[in-house]
């Protein structure tokens, strides 16, 4: 590993390719609409959300590159009647090291009534712009066969996704979704020939008003995310006052300790999230932490219905 840096450049490549593939975010519980198409219109309003992501900060290479993950999302989905459920649509893009991401996901969900709650059952389709900047690259050999052709390559990736999700209203909600379902091998040449690898979503919420209490409330979530080798798990609560300020605490296993502030201002919520790192990066100084921001709207679009007149000859007997 010492005479030939690529080996470990390609190494880290491998494990991001063949590892976890889907941007992480600390707004999981706010997010729904990134990870399960049967989100899609279940709040009977057209809702839009816009997530920016540092990921741990200060992480740099040997030439003072930022290689650390930058992420950004946009989504906005809404309930469409005749179609009997929503649409959904989200774009993103993630830049991790000298690779770029730039994806596209468009789904639909059917709405069935179920108990109390509503459930939505989705599908989704995602288009996927991959690149890799092999100019950046630090290698001791330059004669590498990997890295003679120090230049961008790129290459698309088409892929779909499925989702369940449960809702009762300012009750809970619970939620299982897996994407990447047809698993797209692609090839950027040099013999790197990255899969992506199906993931598996679980999350849940739960809505708790104090009694004595009630401009208090208290939301414990989970969020599991695996592509069965390995599994990640945030376990969240937030406390919310009044539905205009909340704050909470999240713990990602092995990752973070993540530390959340927000408000709502009428149909806005904004939100903070400053992640502390657990893991060896964090301990070994090698990042300062994890910084998102995330806005979101929700509306509703009402027609009127006009008032119709109409004679009846009755009246003129």
């Amino acid at each position: 590993m010492k005479r030939n840096f690529t080996f470990l450049v390609f190494f880290f490549f491998a494990y991001t390719a063949f590892a976890q593939q889907e941007a992480q975010f600390s707004h999981n519980m706010f997010n729904h609409m990134a990870t399960n198409p049967g989100y899609a219109g279940l709040n009977q309003a057209i809702c839009t959300k816009l997530i920016a992501r540092q990921q741990w900060m200060g992480f740099a290479d040997e030439k003072n590159n930022k290689v650390s993950p930058q992420t950004i999302l946009f989504s906005i989905d809404g309930n469409v009647n005749p179609l009997r459920g929503g649409l959904g649509l989200s774009i993103y893009k993630d830049k991790l090291g000298f690779e770029d991401n730039i994806g596209v996901k468009f789904g639909y969900a059917y709405h069935l009534n179920l108990g109390p709650g509503k459930l939505g059952i989705g599908v989704q389709v995602g288009l996927l712009n991959k690149s890799i900047d092999y100019s950046k690259f630090i290698a001791i050999d330059n004669d590498d066969p990997m890295l003679l052709d120090r230049s961008v390559k790129k290459t698309m990736i088409i892929d779909y996704g499925f989702g369940l999700f449960y809702k009762i209203p300012n009750k809970l909600y619970a939620g299982l979704s897996s994407d990447q379902l047809a698993q797209t091998q692609s090839s950027f040449g040099a013999n790197a020939s990255p899969k992506l690898k199906r993931h598996y979503y679980l999350t849940g919420g739960y809505y708790y008003q104090l009694p004595n209490n009630p401009e208090w409330e208290i939301d414990p979530s989970i969020f599991v995310k695996s592509d069965l080798t390995s599994t990640q798990f945030d376990i969240n609560a937030l406390v919310k006052y009044n539905n205009k300020f909340y704050g909470g605490l999240s713990y990602r296993a092995t990752d973070a300790v993540v530390v959340l502030l927000g408000m709502y201002y009428k149909d806005f919520v904004f939100g903070y999230s400053y992640d502390i790192t657990t893991s060896s990066l964090g301990r070994e100084g090698r990042s300062s932490g994890s910084h998102e921001i995330m806005v979101g709207y929700c509306f509703k679009i009402t027609v009127e219905k006009k008032q119709g007149s109409y004679k009846n000859t009755r009246f003129f007997n």
